[in-house]
């Protein structure tokens, strides 16, 4: 373990994250992490919403297995893989529209966001771009200049031209936190004012996350998507649906946009995909997919035959296991946990999710001054307790729980005890400091 952690100081560049955390991971499965030192940890962030299915899943490792026996590489877009192409047609398959047919294959949610915003030019003639504040879309240069997050970008620019933001749907933070109706009229409102007053005329595309994850789990209202549409339709602009985070069953569907309702054009996916290994996608029409011509685009390693194996797998086993709607109840069984916990701490200011995509948001006061330092302090002590989470939001002060779908209730049971007794030592010291 101490040469893994001094090869980490040593050898790896890590300067871009605060700390990394003391485990060293000797294997896993299910939701549980084995650390080097032969201590267990209940994995309840899975690897930043990655592993769906659970570490290890047998049916997931065997099919890669499988694969790597008769080929790991072809360079996919030159010849033809019979997995990429399996994986192809399943997508479109569990799509929240039969339209939705055509995939581009990348390694990262970054990259397969790049590709959708090279398709919404290609496809419009448009090169305008809006997001949303508190956004989060990916660490490359142009992903970086839709993403609406100062901390992410510091040090960064400048970015990208052509790039408007407009409000997020953030409730809690909202004038109307009691009234979301009100907020989803003001933002479809504002919408409108930016796409008037902050842009060209000449947007290709509006793109959002249909649950803000690093922004802090923002849940939009459930009418928030549906108004928003009506103005994107009216100006002739395209929707990209980012579901990096939030796709494969993580929120009680398979992709968190059905909650809504609404047809993307766009539906980019990673993450949850093929449950570790490394893929990502852009799903879209047949016209817009039509758009790309020779030496448009392309990918070395996209569409790898392993990891397109991998997400085969992984998609059958959340079919057959019901696994969003596994999410969706168990998600229900947390957060009605979690809003009792709310009623006993005061610092907690707001308990928010979907299916298995739950923030806990800390404040200091009734002006809900972020508790950023309880924010890390609750994520370091629930660990020394033997349970991982993570922690994120535009204020660093949402304790995020995402575990693995097959996460069981005497688990999470687990994990909010842990949190409930990590949430109660980081208000003793807050409150001490304060008195000194």
């Amino acid at each position: 373990m101490t040469d893994t952690i001094q090869q980490y100081k040593d050898f790896l560049i890590t300067g871009f994250v605060k700390s990394v955390q003391p485990v060293v991971v000797a294997g896993a499965e299910g939701c549980i992490i084995h650390d080097a030192t032969a201590k267990d940890y209940l994995d309840c962030f899975a690897g930043i919403s990655v592993v769906n299915a659970g570490h290890c899943n047998p049916k997931i490792i065997a099919a890669a297995k499988a694969q790597m026996d008769k080929l790991v590489h072809c360079a996919s877009y030159i010849y033809h893989s019979p997995a990429t192409g399996e994986l192809a047609e399943k997508l479109a398959s569990i799509m929240p529209s039969p339209r939705l047919r055509k995939s581009f294959f990348a390694n990262s949610g970054a990259e397969a966001v790049e590709g959708a915003m090279k398709a919404v030019r290609l496809y419009t003639g448009k090169h305008e771009i809006i997001s949303l504040q508190a956004s989060f879309h990916g660490r490359t240069w142009g992903t970086l200049s839709i993403t609406g997050n100062q901390g992410r970008k510091k040090r960064g620019g400048p970015y990208a031209p052509g790039v408007a933001f407009t409000n997020a749907p953030y409730v809690y933070r909202s004038p109307w936190p009691d009234d979301p109706h009100r907020c989803v009229d003001f933002w479809a409102q504002s919408l409108e004012d930016v796409i008037r007053f902050a842009t060209a005329g000449d947007v290709a595309a509006f793109i959002a996350e249909p649950v803000m994850g690093e922004g802090g789990i923002i849940v939009p209202p459930a009418d928030y998507f549906r108004e928003i549409k009506k103005v994107l339709d009216r100006h002739g602009i395209l929707f990209i649906c980012d579901e990096v985070q939030s796709g494969f069953g993580r929120t009680g569907k398979m992709f968190a946009i059905e909650h809504y309702g609404i047809e993307p054009d766009i539906l980019v996916t990673a993450k949850g995909i093929a449950n570790g290994f490394p893929l990502a996608a852009f799903t879209t029409r047949d016209e817009i997919a039509a758009s790309f011509k020779p030496g448009d685009h392309l990918s070395t390693f996209g569409g790898n035959p392993v990891s397109c194996a991998a997400a085969l797998a992984n998609i059958e086993y959340m079919l057959e296991e019901r696994l969003p709607e596994q999410a969706l109840e168990k998600g229900e069984y947390l957060i009605n946990r979690l809003d009792q916990l709310k009623r006993e701490q005061p610092m907690i200011g707001d308990v928010r999710g979907l299916g298995l995509m739950v923030g806990i948001e800390l404040v200091h006061d009734e002006k809900k001054t972020p508790a950023t330092a309880e924010a890390e302090a609750v994520r370091d002590l629930c660990r020394a307790a033997g349970v991982l989470v993570g922690v994120g939001g535009v204020y660093g002060n949402v304790v995020r729980v995402q575990p693995p779908l097959v996460i069981t209730k005497e688990q999470l049971d687990q994990a909010v005890a842990a949190i409930a007794s990590a949430l109660e030592q980081a208000r003793v010291k807050s409150e001490a400091t304060t008195a000194r």
